[in-house]
């Protein structure tokens, strides 16, 4: 499972690193309404929360799906213009006028991206204009709850006055907290997007990816670039487009790609930090749940917790044959759970609780990667 860039054709001075103070506030307004994810921010989201007017705090659930369970494309409206090489702006108010400038077919269906109603990564006819998907998009939405299909039936009614409410929040919410988060974060964000475009320069595409995740790769024999996350995706910088890479600070552990039919392709990144070891990849995080499903393996691993032991002690310990421990210990060692060692002509097998300690943290970071 992966998403995956083709940049066939894609010229070097056509991909950007650049800031976007819309997108971080697209993750401010995520980490508000799941704090769950990023127990980092606990300290800031208390703060904002305890500051916050009630009625922005009201206005806030009221569209709140388009942050909370999705990261909307809305916050990335650069990426929907024409020509598909425009950058987002410096400040926000750059950033609003340019989600001003798409169409609201364009609008609407980014809006409506929570429901499933549209194709993502082809082409179909407009929610506007086929009365078939708009009665889709309201039943999907009606799964979703009685405030969905309110904000659902307003924005296919009347698009225009869904887009001013949408501004007018989203410029309140900088009056309100994020002007001064943003004036903290930038600088930051501005330093990792010039070491980013250093190394394009210098080093190549290569490098600067593998530098944005390890979850990055660029094939560049098959001039693709895979995003290692637990779904499927494909996306092209075709016809001269370009490719956008966005730091987030506030978006910690998401891994977000813009891939929708016909934008800009979009890698939204968490900057990184030195303190956190590299995430399993998703095949990875796989095998060491599925290592770990298995009773006998289970009860292995009690005993390596606690000691080195080798494979004929293990036999005798579980009451197995010396063939049987060993196709477990193989599973486990796949999976890199199990380190080993030898001491003289003994082999002995210990569980790597480092691993082990951080499987709840790895998982939670693998799916909301």
């Amino acid at each position: 499972m992966s998403v995956s860039i083709d940049i066939a054709g894609l010229r070097p001075e056509r991909v950007a690193v650049v800031t976007s103070p819309l997108a971080e506030l697209g993750m401010a307004l995520h980490a508000l309404s799941e704090p769950g994810h990023h127990p980092g921010l606990q300290g800031w989201v208390t703060s904002v929360t305890a500051g916050l007017d009630p009625h922005l705090a009201d206005r806030m659930c009221e569209a709140d799906f388009l942050w909370r369970t999705t990261f909307s494309d809305l916050f990335l409206p650069c990426a929907g213009i024409p020509g598909r090489a425009a950058l987002p702006g410096a400040t926000l108010a750059e950033e609003l006028s340019l989600l001003d400038k798409l169409t609201d077919e364009q609008f609407v269906d980014a809006a409506l991206e929570f429901t499933c109603a549209l194709a993502y990564t082809s082409s179909g006819p407009a929610v506007l204009a086929d009365p078939e998907l708009r009665r889709r998009a309201l039943e999907l939405a009606a799964a979703r709850g009685p405030q969905q299909v309110r904000f659902s039936e307003r924005l296919l009614a009347d698009p225009p006055r869904i887009r001013a409410w949408l501004r007018q929040f989203l410029e309140d919410c900088d009056e309100a907290f994020f002007a001064e988060t943003w004036s903290r974060l930038r600088h930051q964000l501005a330093a990792d997007a010039r070491h980013k475009t250093d190394l394009l320069r210098r080093r190549g595409l290569a490098e600067a990816l593998a530098s944005v995740s390890p979850a990055v790769a660029l094939d560049e024999s098959a001039a693709r670039i895979t995003v290692d996350k637990l779904g499927d995706g494909h996306t092209a910088t075709k016809d001269g487009g370009g490719l956008l890479l966005v730091p987030t600070s506030l978006g910690r552990p998401h891994l977000m790609v813009l891939h929708r039919y016909d934008w800009q392709p979009v890698l939204h990144y968490p900057v990184g930090s030195p303190a956190l070891a590299a995430p399993p990849s998703v095949e990875q995080l796989t095998l060491r749940m599925a290592a770990l499903s298995h009773p006998v393996r289970m009860r292995l691993c009690r005993s390596l917790a606690r000691s080195a032991f080798t494979t004929g002690e293990l036999t005798q310990v579980h009451g197995m044959t010396a063939p049987e421990i060993s196709r477990h210990l193989s599973v486990l060692k796949k999976a890199g759970l199990v380190t080993t060692r030898r001491r003289g002509r003994y082999v002995l097998h210990q569980l790597d609780v480092t691993v082990v300690a951080r499987l709840g943290s790895d998982f939670l970071e693998g799916v909301l990667r």
